[in-house]
């Protein structure tokens, strides 16, 4: 297994990226059963392929597959919140900074692996512990280190979802960016849609979309809206196959491969003069590009970084785009955090490539239904074996993962090593209610979705009233979460080709309101 922590930042600090964190699980056989009195807790890999034959888990970072493939069992997602908060999400910060091609070269070389481990062993000894304690208003936008490795050891508070609310319109109203090094005509239309968007016109019901499920309705409406009449995204031909250009549709790291299909595919936002476009896309697979070049002997990621360095310097000597925005209108989609952290899409159940919404559904809870659901390495993180060592363990039934997903009330999702799983977006795809169980874990599309709306937060510190907690849900709120599960299952679905509202659109809407969020002008700052 490889330890994302210790990554050179080089290739972070050369592009804004998406990610997923992934880890390695084992087959449902290798671990015990646990759980207590109406609520089945199943340790296991968690994933469908531990409980049904040739089902594999898609994501954004997994995608439709009829065959076997390494189980990751981690991963994050899109959010605007402050960096105290551990995400699933990933925060789209886009970075500005400018490549140097004077002399030939357009990157300083990245240095031997031993040279690297050197320095960065030098930097942690260095790093002082920050104090997360203190309000953040205002984002600091030239922090270049990635508070995640510090906050294992830092006295973080824990935050309510509401707290969380807060801190997102905060930051939102102190996001910054530096301005381009020229003016173009895109930035005129970008702030002219900013505008629209924040004065959008206050919209209480729709026929499409379940407005409750939203944080700011109207807002999400409106730049949804906006986003399909005007964005425009150029496609970087630059690239050589298998690592570029060339998705991989099956197996766990599927979804970037399903990403780079629909936009390399979806005629509708591609433009092929990159002057008019408001957002640059880098087609790499994340995935193949590790299992290509990345030796689990050696555990040398330099090789890898040197490749997306060379590819980096290869745009940014041959177009002037890079350098007119340092990087911050570019992106790309990946399903591992070595890469550095800007925004993620969620894992997602399809079953297969060609019937992705297969078994799609729940059933409605009755009488004798199962309170809550688990399954998933007991071993994983601080929280689940917390969640065992209070709930006990029970004998495997012969029922399926998607089968006891169906049956429950509430599917649990604990934190493992990191702060997703894939089992949130399975809890959409069975319509079951997700409970999150995780201090200060901002889920996806955070800055869109209103997570009250559908799902359930427990603090790890009340995992030993688990059970009380959930019972005390009087029915009517059970139905309205439940409620809420079905309206927004359609933002995580994936389709053989792209839907409206889908996860590909979600996603992308992701991308396109964060960049529209990052300009500024005196007309909108005075208005918002």
């Amino acid at each position: 297994m490889v330890d994302d922590t210790e990554v050179s930042r080089s290739a972070a600090e050369a592009m804004s990226t998406w990610h997923q964190s992934t880890r390695r699980g084992r087959g449902l056989a290798d671990h015990r059963y646990a759980g207590f009195p109406e609520l089945d807790v199943l340790p296991g890999n968690g994933s469908l392929h531990d409980h049904g034959r040739g089902i594999v888990p898609n994501v954004s970072c997994s995608g439709p597959s009829d065959t076997k493939s390494p189980g990751t069992e981690e991963s994050s997602v899109p959010h605007l919140v402050s960096a105290p908060v551990e995400n699933i999400s990933a925060k789209v910060s886009l970075r500005m900074e400018k490549v140097d091609v004077s002399g030939g070269t357009s990157l300083k070389p990245a240095g031997s692996p031993v040279d690297q481990r050197k320095k960065m062993r030098t930097k942690k000894r260095k790093m002082k512990e920050p104090d997360w304690t203190e309000d953040m208003n205002v984002r600091n936008c030239t922090r270049e280190k990635d508070p995640r490795r510090r906050r294992r050891w830092a006295n973080i508070p824990v935050r309510s979802i509401q707290e969380m609310n807060q801190m997102l319109v905060r930051n939102q109203r102190s996001s910054c960016t530096k301005a381009p090094e020229w003016s173009s005509p895109i930035d005129q239309q970008i702030l002219e849609a900013r505008r629209e968007i924040l004065n959008a016109p206050i919209v209480e019901d729709d026929e499409e979309l379940y407005p409750p499920i939203y944080r700011n309705f109207s807002t999400f409406k409106r730049s949804y809206e906006l986003m399909e009449k005007m964005l425009k995204v150029y496609v970087y031909k630059e690239g050589d196959r298998p690592i570029f250009h060339e998705p991989l549709l099956s197996g766990i790291y599927a979804a970037e491969g399903w990403f780079m299909k629909h936009m390399e595919e979806n005629n509708r936002f591609l433009v092929d003069d990159p002057a008019k476009a408001h957002l640059f896309y880098m087609p790499y697979g994340s995935a193949t590009l590790r299992f290509k070049l990345f030796d689990p002997v050696i555990r040398n990621k330099g090789i890898m970084i040197d490749r997306l360095q060379t590819y980096v310097s290869t745009i940014a000597s041959k177009y002037s785009f890079w350098n007119r925005t340092g990087g911050a209108d570019h992106f790309s989609v990946a399903c591992h955090d070595w890469l550095g952290k800007d925004v993620s899409i969620t894992l997602t159940p399809v079953r297969n490539a060609k019937n992705p919404l297969q078994n799609v559904g729940g059933k409605p809870a009755g009488t004798g239904t199962p309170l809550a659901f688990f399954a998933g390495q007991p071993s994983h993180g601080y929280v689940r074996p917390l969640l065992l060592q209070h709930w006990g363990t029970e004998t495997p039934t012969s029922r399926t993962y998607a089968e006891h997903m169906k049956s429950s009330k509430y599917c649990l999702c604990p934190r493992g090593f990191e702060v997703n799983s894939p089992r949130l977006a399975e809890a959409f795809f069975y319509e079951c209610v997700p409970v999150i169980i995780s201090d200060n874990l901002v889920p996806p599309f955070f800055d869109v979705l209103n997570w009250e709306a559908f799902s359930v937060v427990v603090p790890v510190k009340d995992i030993p009233r688990l059970k009380e907690i959930l019972q005390s849900i009087p029915r009517k709120k059970y139905l309205a979460l439940q409620a809420g599960v079905k309206k927004v299952q359609r933002h995580f679905l994936w389709h053989n080709k792209p839907e409206k509202y889908d996860l590909f659109h979600t996603t992308l809407h992701s991308i396109w309101f964060n960049r529209v969020l990052q300009f500024r002008d005196q007309q909108t700052d005075e208005i918002s």
